[in-house]
């Protein structure tokens, strides 16, 4: 089975944000009450063509039963853009593909249909957040009612899993930034085709729009319950 990716962010950027902000990481934890992993596309029309999806399945898995435990949520988030035949972003299916790739990816990811479901091997549970986007990313109000769920719950931080990174995952990632939720990437529970693309996704979040951090920091650093006062 393909491993997942593995991220090493580049000298480079890292010169660059210690520079700006004179600290390596944006957020030093998350409050898991306030917190939700948002898993973005990984559905069966995506994920069943791309082994580095396949690969980062188990990984988020472990994400979503520790969110769980430790009191945040978890978010499923599903691409749908057709519906009766008809797209749901017109603007996409007339100008990015040829006709018969904008009715193939337009009928695949029509609701009901075996395309659009989460992938079989993803452990969803029934009291998750579950929405669906008709844009590359989750935090555009119009086109998904994912932040109206999240701050209805009082959430504030959000992880970012999912695929592609540098696609719907970075697209959120900044969105969310935008709407004044603290970010961060899951750099070993990303996936895109191919590695260049992968690496910058995460290159650009870091530099202005949140945090990129492994599975085992985000447990073991980050999403952790707040120490208890001395003298308690």
């Amino acid at each position: 089975m393909t491993e997942p990716a593995q991220f090493r962010m580049p000298q480079y950027v890292i010169d660059r944000v210690m520079k700006k902000r004179g600290r390596l990481r944006v957020f030093d934890r998350f409050e898991p009450a306030q917190s939700a992993l948002v898993v973005v596309d990984m559905q069966e029309f995506y994920v069943r063509d791309v082994p580095s999806a396949v690969a980062i399945i188990p990984n988020i898995n472990r994400l979503a039963s520790a969110f769980r435990e430790r009191g945040g949520r978890v978010a499923w988030v599903k691409m749908v853009a057709g519906e009766d035949g008809r797209s749901l972003w017109p603007l996409y299916h007339d100008y990015f593909f040829t006709p018969e790739n904008a009715q193939r990816h337009r009928d695949n990811l029509s609701r009901g249909q075996p395309g659009q479901e989460l992938h079989a091997d993803l452990d969803a549970r029934p009291e998750d957040i579950y929405a669906d986007k008709q844009r590359f990313s989750a935090f555009v109000p119009k086109y998904c009612d994912l932040p109206q769920q999240l701050d209805a719950l009082g959430i504030r931080n959000v992880a970012i899993v999912g695929m592609l990174t540098n696609f719907c995952c970075e697209t959120s990632a900044r969105d969310a930034m935008m709407l004044d939720y603290h970010v961060a990437m899951v750099s070993d529970a990303n996936a895109a085709r191919f590695e260049d693309d992968h690496n910058v996704g995460f290159q650009t979040v870091y530099q202005s729009f949140g945090d990129v951090v492994s599975v085992d920091e985000m447990l073991d650093e980050m999403l952790l319950p707040a120490a208890p006062e001395a003298g308690r």
